[in-house]
């Protein structure tokens, strides 16, 4: 992952301490409201306008419900993009059904020391104060922010403030790889092996159950407030441990990282969206809690936040090949045999091992040395060993 400026966001409840909850509700409501009337005029055209069209179009209506300039130009920009994005994905027209609003650094005033944020949609300033750990707004005190979203659900208010940062990653000493599966994620790091058993079953079991009794009352379940409720309370309960444990997870794999001097990497599942709809709907939903984006997305933003390197690999054949003498494993269930130097091992550490050695042959890199490492010059390649040479000493260096 290169570094450069990415963002992170501080995410709180909050609560109104100036301009009424009330008036900031009814701002909110007038703001998804104007958004639906303007998506809804999209859609009906049979050609999307261009952004400077858009403005055109909407921006005088939008200041005319009393929504200052910046405001304006988020509504239309954001209906644009969704509208978008729903025509090019054939979906359906997009119906805003929460309340929320995304404020530039134009229409707000952040105060971190005290807690205290400001904001203005249309012609009232309201003050809104963060309800978290003062050790954890910290964390932003001295980053630069660009825009705040606040959101209105299930009568609470909450923010998220963008901030940006800049990722510079250390030189890495050695790379820890992960292949990740559904019952248990495998680390490798050239020397030993370590599982972690992961709760995706947890939540895959509550899912079931939610599809279980979706199947069982097939017309009664979206117009009876009890099964409706129960349904939901099951999707966010699977929802919610699939959020909490990649948080765990990441931050305890990123501090291993950074204490060993080591660098993370990941598969690059590029094609695990497409392969849900080859397979049909019997595994669609169980890839779908997979949550392999969920934990990627974790790993990087605490990454991001630790300043530690990054690799994505592609993990083609890393499962079906031997780590020893890369020919093709026979499987036995999960167990892969190697016919040729007698390697027996499991799918999983497999995959791991693999993953670690293509980023040796990515990089041409020896343990202990930077992955990322710049190209060595003409004369100095003369005087050292070639690539293949190398790996083969890495590999006979490793007890498998």
């Amino acid at each position: 992952m290169p570094e450069g400026v990415y963002r992170r966001a501080l995410k709180a409840k909050v609560e109104v301490i100036e301009g009424g909850v009330n008036d900031l509700l009814w701002d909110l409501a007038i703001h998804r409201y104007v958004l639906q009337r303007v998506i809804d005029a999209l859609w009906e055209l049979n050609k999307l306008p261009k952004r400077g069209q858009v403005h055109q179009l909407f921006y005088l209506m939008l200041r005319g419900y009393g929504f200052r300039a910046h405001i304006a130009r988020n509504i239309y920009r954001t209906a644009l993009a969704l509208v978008k994005s729903a025509k090019k994905n054939g979906g359906r027209k997009p119906t805003i059904k929460k309340m929320s609003a995304r404020v530039d650094y134009q229409d707000a005033r952040v105060d971190l020391d005290n807690g205290v944020i400001k904001v203005i949609f249309r012609n009232k300033w309201y003050s809104l104060k963060l309800i978290h750990r003062r050790e954890y707004i910290e964390r932003f005190k001295y980053l630069r922010w660009k825009e705040i979203h606040v959101k209105y659900c299930n009568g609470v208010l909450y923010m998220s403030i963008i901030f940006e940062v800049k990722y510079a990653p250390y030189a890495s000493r050695n790379v820890l790889a992960l292949d990740i599966n559904l019952k248990q994620i495998v680390a490798y790091e050239g020397a030993s092996v370590r599982r972690y058993r992961t709760r995706f079953i947890d939540a895959l079991s509550k899912k079931a159950r939610a599809e279980e009794l979706q199947k069982k009352y097939p017309k009664r379940w979206r117009y009876n407030n009890r099964i409706l409720k129960r349904i939901k309370s099951l999707h966010e309960k699977a929802r919610n441990i699939v959020i909490g444990w990649c948080r765990k997870f990441a931050k305890e794999l990123i501090i291993k990282a950074k204490k060993h001097n080591y660098a993370i990497t990941l598969e690059y599942l590029t094609s695990l969206h497409e392969n849900t709809i080859k397979n049909g709907s019997a595994i669609t939903w169980k890839l779908t809690m997979f949550a392999y984006g969920k934990l990627r997305d974790a790993v990087i933003s605490k990454s991001i936040e630790c300043n530690v390197p990054v690799v994505f690999i592609n993990p083609r054949s890393t499962s079906s090949t031997c780590p020893r003498c890369s020919t093709k494993l026979v499987y036995n269930h999960r167990l892969g045999i190697c016919l040729k130097c007698n390697f027996v091992s499991d799918r999983d550490k497999v995959g791991a091992m693999n993953i670690w050695f293509k980023v040796l042959k990515a990089y041409a890199g020896m343990p202990g040395s930077s992955p990322s490492a710049p190209p060595m010059k003409g004369e100095i390649r003369q005087r050292r060993r070639t690539r293949d040479e190398r790996m083969k000493k890495v590999i006979k260096s490793i007890q498998i």
